[in-house]
């Protein structure tokens, strides 16, 4: 039999994230503490989500480009607010073999700075502008707190698209427009409801003028950040000396933008969708998305074979990431096993049963579902992925907001957020002490301000009782 997985996701959530990952050979320790290899497939999950995003900034009209790794010290120092929050997560260069470096340098915990330099030279007209880059790289930040596989590393993959414009509107418009790509690519390929909005003054980038953040919430009623997008105004090209001249031979400065997701999408998803026996893969993120398992053991193995080979064939032909797994020293049911911890979509089942009937016996990983297929239908298969995609989105949808109250009563919400018994949506005030209160007595802390600017709940803050500004939605940090 395949690994059984012996953590329960309900009683240590943890532990089992860790074992699933490990046992599905998605991840894998490395010699480095906090710093995680990624097994081919794990990666290529995170190689499907370039390929969906990548499109997706081209059509935009982003181009791909690459700068250093190693950002000098002083420029990471450009930007006041920038340096106060990076620098204490900063690994730091300061040997070149075996001499003692001048300036230290800081392996790359973000890029605005090292790219930012280059801008100022590379920008001087109008007809320069706008400029939207973006980069697929690996940063480092040293956290102190205990890391988790994909949620929180000291090595992470990600990509970070760096933007600038003539006018804080276009600025604005591109920071909101990327989270909206990203919101659908969570929906799209992850199959994860996800939430948009504002993060508050206190939780905004360091550096920025607005952060506009995609959220998901997680079983426990817990939150994740999962992508960023940052109107930087012009905090960043004032130090860099970022201008342009415009059409009347005027310099201005210009307006910025950055944003990111990383790897942290492919954490979620696992946590969101797995279950006791492993992952549960939605079909478009999924490496094989159809295993194809000859049921042997009679007169008919070599007829079994050759046509569980014809159907791998067919549907690789029709698009399906299809894979025949026709190892002959395991049984069937180690193989089913196998497939549903590693959390394939779709099992496909290759008997003399079904050879003598025309069809395919099929099982779905998400709910179970089982059903025949005739082998004349083998192209229904792709739309059924599509279903299986589908059905996954709209199932946790309906779980989620089944889990988001609304409220204007302080005990409910106090209480409610320590014991996490909800997702709150409550009026309140936005500032940062009244946030920093309720952290310390709840542990939680806002999530986002919604854009849409909805009728407030009450004239007054859920906590302090000041005069509430909008509404938010709150929830403790996974």
């Amino acid at each position: 039999m395949a690994d059984n997985i012996k953590n329960k996701k309900e009683k240590d959530v943890i532990s089992w994230f860790n074992e699933v990952l490990l046992k599905a050979k998605v991840v894998d320790f490395s010699s480095i503490k906090g710093f995680s290899v990624y097994m081919p497939y794990g990666y290529r999950m995170w190689e499907m989500s370039q390929e969906y995003l990548d499109r997706k900034f081209k059509e935009l009209g982003v181009e791909n480009a690459y700068f250093p790794s190693l950002i000098p010290e002083h420029l990471l120092a450009k930007e006041e607010k920038h340096i106060e929050h990076f620098s204490v997560e900063a690994a730091w260069v300061t040997m070149g073999g075996d001499k003692k470096l001048d300036e230290r340098l800081a392996i790359r915990p973000t890029s605005e700075t090292i790219i930012y330099d280059s801008l100022s030279n590379w920008i001087k007209s109008y007809r320069d502008l706008p400029m939207m880059l973006n980069q697929w790289v690996n940063v480092v930040r040293w956290e102190t707190k205990e890391t988790r596989f994909f949620l929180r590393g000291r090595e992470f993959l990600w990509q970070e698209g760096h933007c600038a414009f003539r006018t804080d509107k276009e600025a604005d418009e591109n920071a909101l427009q990327m989270i909206k790509v990203y919101k659908e690519y969570m929906e799209e390929i992850m199959a994860m409801p996800s939430f948009i909005g504002l993060k508050s003054e206190r939780e905004k980038f360091a550096g920025a003028d607005k952060t506009y953040t995609m959220e998901v919430f997680l079983p426990g009623n817990y939150a994740s950040q999962v992508a960023t997008s940052h109107d930087l105004g012009t905090n960043f090209s004032k130090p860099f000396e970022i201008k342009f001249l415009n059409e009347k031979n005027e310099w201005e400065y210009v307006y910025q933008t950055s944003w990111g997701i990383s790897t942290r999408a492919i954490g979620v998803m696992v946590l969101e969708f797995g279950d006791d026996k492993g992952l549960v893969l939605p079909p478009r993120v999924a490496p094989i998305q159809v295993v194809i398992i000859p049921i042997l053991g009679s007169k008919s193995d070599e007829k079994i074979f050759s046509e569980s080979k014809k159907i791998e064939k067919e549907l690789l032909k029709l698009g399906v990431r299809a894979k025949l797994d026709g190892d002959k020293d395991s049984s069937p049911g180690w193989k089913f096993n196998e497939y549903e911890l590693k959390g394939v979509p779709m099992r496909l089942e290759v008997g003399e049963k079904e050879l003598q009937n025309g069809e395919l016996t099929y099982k779905v990983r998400f709910d179970g579902e089982k059903g025949t297929i005739k082998l004349d239908k083998l192209a229904s298969i792709s739309e059924k992925l599509n279903l299986i995609q589908s059905k996954m989105l709209n199932e946790q949808r309906k779980k989620i907001m089944s889990n988001i109250k609304t409220t204007d009563n302080k005990d409910e919400f106090v209480a409610g957020l320590k014991e996490r018994k909800y997702i709150f949506k409550a009026p309140w005030c936005g500032s940062e002490k009244c946030e920093d209160k309720i952290e310390e007595e709840t542990s939680a802390s806002s999530r986002f301000i919604p854009l849409d600017k909805d009728e407030l709940i009450s004239d007054r803050c859920i906590y302090c009782g000041e005069k509430a500004k909008f509404n938010a939605y709150f929830a403790q940090s996974f």
